[in-house]
């Protein structure tokens, strides 16, 4: 197809859609959760969110949402998301199933990772000065943890949990103010890492690699969470991080036992080229890999500074 341009009156698009497949892939994707809206309306108005959310809008708000609905004014997709009863993890646990009959692979891989949306006010659900990856430093943030499927066929997210600060967890009222359930306590990140593990693999998510940064990949509950499901990992960890590759060496850091397993010059991180000491490593880590890191993300402190 040709497409117009500015600078050239016409271009070859090199890439094209099919839209009458893609559409009908997508309603075959509603129709997964279509069921958790009980009533007509919310749910038509679910399907125009969703659709939405995949345009090619300038940004995600109601507003912007509605006008690509159609929408006089953004009324009806605030009501969708604050006000319709429907069971956001429900509508999780039936995207976790179309996703799993779409790309369910024996060799998939689990992905956990955070990011930080940036804000400006207080109010939003999780929002204070904390880091993030988004903007590489402390800013005011709402920060989530995300679990993403990656198979041959593809890849997409299948789960997700805010992370709620001390600073909202210790203050009931602000909680309540913001929606947020009773029973809600806090929880780290790598705890809320660890819970959708466990929800996915007790899904019976077919995966037989988990993969994250040193963030994650230092914790041992989480490693030996892997462990006991039999589950491979490659987690990345900090390069002081001590790795046992064989019991007669006995715990040895991450950057020396790569330095000592590749060739000079290739730094860590890199594939093994055929020799004596890439064998050395291969069969020392075997089927979990920690995999030592030289840059890493700033500290972060245990307990991230209140408003």
């Amino acid at each position: 197809m040709t497409v117009e341009t500015i600078e050239y009156r016409a271009a070859t698009a090199g890439l094209s859609v099919d839209a009458v497949g893609w559409l009908a892939e997508f309603d075959t994707g509603f129709a997964a959760i279509a069921g958790r809206f009980a009533r007509v309306e919310p749910r038509k108005q679910a399907r125009a969110y969703l659709f939405g959310l995949l345009s090619d809008v300038d940004s995600r708000s109601c507003w912007q949402l509605a006008e690509q609905a159609g929408d006089a004014s953004p009324h009806a997709m605030q009501r969708l998301l604050g006000e319709a009863v429907w069971d956001a993890d429900k509508v999780r646990d039936d995207l976790r199933g179309y996703v799993v009959n779409a790309l369910g692979d024996p060799n998939g891989v689990l992905i956990l990772d955070d990011t930080g949306d940036l804000k400006k006010g207080v109010h939003i659900v999780g929002t204070q000065r904390q880091y993030t990856g988004t903007a590489g430093r402390i800013e005011n943030a709402q920060v989530a943890v995300y679990l993403a499927y990656a198979a041959a066929g593809g890849s997409t997210l299948v789960d997700r949990e805010v992370y709620l600060p001390r600073a909202w967890t210790d203050d009931a009222a602000r909680c309540a103010a913001a929606g947020i359930p009773e029973h809600v306590g806090f929880a780290t990140k790598i705890t809320l890492g660890r819970r959708m593990l466990t929800r996915a693999l007790d899904a019976g998510v077919p995966a037989a690699w988990c993969t994250a940064d040193e963030f994650y990949g230092g914790d041992r509950h989480l490693r030996r969470d892997l462990q006991s499901r039999g589950v491979g990992y490659v987690l990345a960890v900090a390069r002081s991080h001590r790795v046992t590759a064989r019991t007669a060496d006995g715990p040895i850091r991450a950057d020396r036992l790569a330095d000592d397993a590749l060739p000079s010059g290739r730094g860590t991180g890199c594939p093994p080229e055929p020799g004596p000491k890439a064998s050395g490593l291969r069969l020392g880590l075997d089927h979990h890999h920690p995999a030592g890191r030289r840059g890493r993300r700033p500290a972060q402190p245990a307990h991230p500074p209140p408003d």
